[in-house]
Formats: structure tokens, sequence, C-alpha cells
């Protein structure tokens, strides 16, 4: 039961941080559009990485240093796009609730969601390097694994279905820019830090 609290504590500490992919699933989550998509995607993504890392699959990573560049800057490349599109948007502005939420099929929201998942390096920094390598230390890994894949289970459904209390701020066009310069902007210092690292 440690080990799983330890877990817990450990991958909701390193989920709470602003991203790409928190961004994504707080806007979809204000516009009540493919919520559940989303965030089970996160969430299952989240699984999928935390099993590899506690498997050992971050030794891999930290041997081939080569995969780590690569990722990097195909992050990188990923994030300026989408932080480039959103200033866009923010500059073009005139969105409001009932604009937006007829915007984006299942199609693009579930690519966006995994390209913002998968094609980021940091998620495969915190999840399998990071939380496999601090699981080493716990007898009971699986239990380790388990509590951190349920922080970010209940994280990202609490984000996703939370959004909607913000839902009154946000029928208001100037609310969207801010959203949108805010996340934009979030995308652009990801990428610049990626490169940078």
């Amino acid at each position: 039961m440690t080990d799983a609290i330890a877990g817990f504590a450990l991958g909701f500490s390193l989920i709470l941080a602003v991203g790409a992919q928190n961004a994504f699933v707080l806007r979809q989550g204000l516009l009540k559009s493919h919520v559940f998509t989303v965030c089970f995607i996160c969430s299952v993504s989240d699984l999928l990485l935390i099993i590899a890392g506690v498997a050992g699959f971050g030794a891999l990573a930290t041997a081939a240093p080569g995969l780590e560049f690569g990722m990097r800057l195909f992050g990188a490349a990923f994030l300026i796009w989408y932080g480039i599109r959103t200033l866009l948007a923010a500059w073009r502005g005139g969105q409001s609730m009932e604009t937006a939420q007829a915007a984006g099929s299942l199609k693009a929201a579930v690519l966006t969601c995994l390209a913002l998942t998968w094609l980021n390096p940091h998620v495969y920094l915190d999840t399998v390097v990071l939380l496999g390598a601090v699981s080493a230390q716990y007898e009971h890994k699986v239990a380790f694994g388990g509590g951190a894949a349920l922080a970010s289970f209940l994280y990202f459904f609490a984000l996703g279905y939370g959004a909607r209390l913000l839902a009154p701020l946000f029928a208001k066009p100037r609310a969207w820019q801010v959203l949108d310069v805010i996340v934009g902007l979030t995308m652009l210092a990801l990428a610049a830090k990626l490169l940078l690292m």
C-alpha cells in the first residue's frame, strides 16, 4: 500500500506541470468536445508508458542517446507548429463557446491528442525514465506503477470534466484569446526548452 501511495504522489506531481497535453485536455473540456475520448487516450497512454518504465524501458532510453535526441527534435517541431497555430487563432479572435463547440471532429481530436502525447519527449522522460528509475527502489514495483497510473486517470478525467466549471468565463471571446495566447506561448516555451536541453 505504501508503494502505491508513493507512486500516486510522484505520478500526480509530475502530471501537474502545465504542458501541451494538459492544455489540450482543458480546451476540449471547455468545449465539451470528445472529452471522454481525449481523457481516456491520455490516461491509457500514460498507463502504457508507466508499464514500460516499470518494466525497464527507461534503461534502453538511457543507453540509446540518439533516440532521445531524435525525439526531442521531432517533439520540438510539433510543439512549434501547434504553438504558432494557437497564437494565430488568438490573433484572429472572435471565438466564443457557441462558435467553438462545433469545431473539431473526433478524428482531429484523437490525432491531436495522440500527437501531443506520443511526440512529446517530456512524457517519456517523466513516465518511462523517471518513474521507471524510481520504481526500482520499491519492493512492489507493480503497486508503485499502479499508483502512478491511478493518479494519471484521476487527473485527466478531473481536468477534462472539471473544465466545465469554467464555461461561464469562456462565454466571452476575450477569454478564449487569453487561453490561446497562454497555450501558444506554453507550446513555444516547451519547444525552446527541448531544443536547449
